[in-house]
């Protein structure tokens, strides 16, 4: 089954090597296991496998200035890249073409993935970079710091060559945070109509627009936040802190109308003065909006489908609840004693290891799924191999070639099916309760006519036995009687030969 939602989560214990893993979201088995890092929060990236090309993850060691990269297809080391310095959070744009890293100066580096060429580093922040998004479309950079500000980088000016030797200018900085930023979220559109959520240790999250470059709401909660999980939809947000509480903040409310009338309307936007607290006195539907973990909350992600929330904890356990009841469904304690410091769902891989077969037929040849390529990241600029410029890039397939192996032909039918399961996966195991069930009372009926049976020949094999003893018992007593019949006859003969 090919759309499999999974969990891809990063697991780091106190001292020795950790590993990242993944698992299937409804059973919490492990799939894949990738060991020998130690990424610290914010430390993790991954690219999806996605046209044809087989995906890759980046994991920063948190102690050294060593990037390892792992792909789906084994689960070793695939590349070891040593980085100009240590850096304490990387981001990878979502066609996997960039990846930039902070580092704990306040200094950004970015890179292209397939060249490996350094494109720029500047300083960006005056104190640790804590937190680096790129939107949607990856036209943007996004970094959260330290010194509290939240910076908004145009990429297009960062690969400018005209203007690399300039230090770049962000396109806007949000600085109404008064204390380390801990967190970024992205909203789906284009840069720069999009907005931006970002968390504070301040105990504030704050919701910006980037195309007016305005704070448009000021979210107040009791303790400092430090992760965010924001809905596909923008409907809502979820906002974690280290002391296990998760607050659900809706964005939108139920408002009546003077004809008495239902109407949702957006909350909020009302600027600086717009200030919104969740806690303190909170009304019974705030309360209802609270989850309670229970252990300090690390990382928390929304499943594809937005039905689910997964929360990571410092003890290295992953709860999984319902959105809408915010009941606790399961828990995946596989990594207890490690801390959760990267979590996120995704398909599963089709090229990930054990699972399926890497063997696709085009034609009369066999090749393996290619792995996107990841070249060595350069430690300093060289405008040399900038002029260059050698990417390696994989060409488009040809429409006119049929692939028949397994994971390539994909009928409507089998799309439909997995499309079900995937959306509706608590329907499809009710659907697969019932057929158990049926199969259940076919054998029980199956068992009840064996046993009628096995009584039918009972009963003929006892009849059977009663009759056989009654004629071997009647022939021997017949036997008897004869044998003493003669011997009467006898003694009395021999009593007569006497007399006489």
């Amino acid at each position: 089954m090919l759309l499999r939602e999974t969990i891809l989560c990063a697991a780091t214990p106190s001292t020795g090597p950790g590993a990242i893993a993944i698992h299937d979201l409804q059973t919490g088995s492990t799939l894949a296991s990738f060991k020998q890092t130690n990424a610290a929060l914010h430390g993790t990236a991954v690219v999806q496998s996605q046209d044809g090309q087989g995906g890759f993850l980046l994991a920063v060691q948190h102690d050294k200035s060593i990037m390892n990269v792992y792909n789906f297809q084994k689960d070793q080391i695939s590349l070891k890249i040593v980085l100009p310095e240590k850096l304490s959070c990387i981001a990878l744009d979502h066609s996997g073409a960039y990846c930039a890293g902070g580092t704990s100066q306040g200094r950004i580096y970015l890179w292209e993935v397939a060249s490996g060429i350094l494109f720029n580093s500047w300083d960006a922040h005056y104190r640790q970079v804590t937190v680096l998004k790129f939107t949607h479309d990856g036209a943007a950079l996004l970094s959260g710091s330290e010194d509290s500000g939240v910076s908004v980088w145009s990429v297009s000016r960062l690969l400018d060559d005209d203007i690399s030797s300039d230090l770049p200018l962000p396109y806007c900085v949000f600085s109404d945070h008064t204390l380390p930023v801990t967190d970024i979220a992205c909203g789906i559109g284009a840069f720069p109509d999009c907005r931006v959520l970002s968390s504070s240790v301040d105990h504030s999250v704050k919701l910006w627009d980037i195309s007016s470059q305005t704070l448009l709401t000021t979210f107040q909660f009791p303790q400092p936040i430090s992760c965010l999980a924001w809905d596909l939809t923008e409907r809502m947000f979820f906002a974690a802190s280290k002391d296990g509480s998760i607050h659900q903040m809706n964005l939108f409310r139920q408002r009546e109308d003077k004809s008495s009338a239902f109407s949702m309307e957006a909350i909020g936007g009302a600027g600086v003065t717009d200030i919104i607290h969740a806690g303190g006195d909170q009304t019974k539907a705030q309360k209802r909006r609270l989850i309670s973990v229970g252990e300090p909350v690390v990382t928390i992600t929304i499943s594809l489908t937005s039905t689910l929330l997964l929360a990571g904890t410092s003890t290295g356990i992953i709860h999984i609840y319902d959105i809408p009841s915010h009941q606790h469904l399961r828990s995946i304690s596989t990594h207890k004693g490690f801390s959760i410091t990267h979590l996120a769902t995704m398909l599963k891989p089709p090229d990930l290891i054990g699972h399926v077969s890497l063997s696709i037929n085009a034609g009369h040849s066999s090749e393996s799924i290619p792995v996107r390529h990841v070249a060595p990241f350069q430690r300093m600029r060289d405008a040399k191999s900038r002029e260059a410029h050698d990417i390696a890039m994989m060409l488009p397939v040809q429409d006119n070639v049929v692939y028949e192996g397994e994971g390539s032909v994909y009928t409507a039918e089998a799309l439909l099916r997995d499309h079900d399961f995937f959306v509706h996966p608590a329907a499809s195991a009710g659907q697969d309760a019932v057929s158990l069930q049926s199969k259940m009372n076919e054998l029980e009926t199956e068992v009840a006519r064996l046993r009628e049976q096995l009584g039918k020949a009972k009963g003929v094999n006892d009849m059977m036995w009663e009759t056989v003893v009654q004629k071997v018992v009647g022939h021997g007593k017949d036997e008897s009687d004869k044998q003493d019949v003669g011997t009467e006859d006898e003694r009395r003969r021999k009593r007569g030969r006497t007399d006489s």
